[in-house]
């Protein structure tokens, strides 16, 4: 019983950050009297508020996360899952990115944007751990492999650009002048350090799809933004443009050297 109790535990705080993250989630859409997040804090975090802003149609990715999470939520129940090593690296980890997200959510809704950021911040590192350490193994199945990998593949790769944008929103927000620079210098610079960390991480994650696909996700639809709405950047959407194609040609290149190792493997 004693070796079962801290499994219990664990499942349990995953099931409840669960529902924490949903009814977030639910607020910063403008559930239970909650404003949308685009008009939050002044809109601050609005789909034309900074070069970094991704186009709206950017943040559909977050009902395919959430239907992950709860996905993942379900699949730790199973009782083969109750003892797995995996699950016990991962189970915490997930549940408090969870806590983060609704955290996230009512500290933009509070207009605490520079909260936001640490909150975010926050959320990045969480989730780079559980990247960490789910890059160790394999799943032992193809839908584990969705469930898991994929679930927090995409969970990463759309923070890994939320952050950018909202780290952007809270410095516009606070006045900052770029030092003299023009803002397309910065944005350019930003887009260029994603593409770098996108690149590593596909190598790290041995080509990890859902990952980069998430990351390439939000940066072509900061594309689309600079290109066809306000605030316009032709620098800004070629530079975007470019770094999703880095990172998702990095992904795909180191994935298809690794299937192809692993049946030159298969035939010794």
């Amino acid at each position: 019983m004693k070796t079962q109790n801290p499994d219990l535990l664990r499942q349990v705080a995953v099931t409840v950050s669960l529902v924490i993250c949903i009814v977030g989630s639910m607020i910063g859409v403008g559930v239970f009297g909650g404003t949308p997040i685009a008009q939050a804090a002044g809109g601050a975090l609005a789909a034309d508020s900074t070069l970094l802003a991704p186009a709206t149609p950017a943040f559909s990715i977050w009902s395919v996360v959430y239907t992950g999470l709860v996905a993942y939520t379900v699949w730790q129940w199973l009782p083969s899952q109750r003892a797995n090593l995996r699950q016990r690296s991962l189970g915490w980890i997930v549940a408090v990115s969870m806590v983060l997200n609704a955290a996230w959510i009512l500290s933009v809704q509070a207009g605490w944007l520079f909260v936001s950021v640490l909150v975010i911040l926050a959320l990045l590192v969480t989730l780079v751990l559980a990247f960490l350490r789910y890059s160790q193994s394999r799943a032992t199945s193809w839908v584990e492999a969705v469930v898991v990998d994929g679930t927090l593949g995409l969970y990463l790769g759309w923070t890994s650009v939320a952050v950018c944008a909202n780290i952007a929103a809270a410095l516009k927000a606070s006045g900052f002048s770029g030092f003299g620079l023009r803002p397309e210098v910065w944005s350019v610079a930003v887009l260029a350090v994603v593409a770098v960390v996108g690149i590593a991480l596909a190598i790290k994650g041995h080509g990890r799809l859902a990952l980069a696909a998430a990351i390439a996700w939000g940066l072509a639809w900061i594309t689309v933004g600079r290109s066809a709405a306000a605030p316009e950047s032709f620098p800004t959407a070629v530079a975007a443009a470019v770094a999703a194609a880095s990172v998702l040609g990095a992904a795909i290149t180191v994935r298809t050297r690794v299937v192809l190792a692993r049946v030159g493997a298969s035939k010794h």
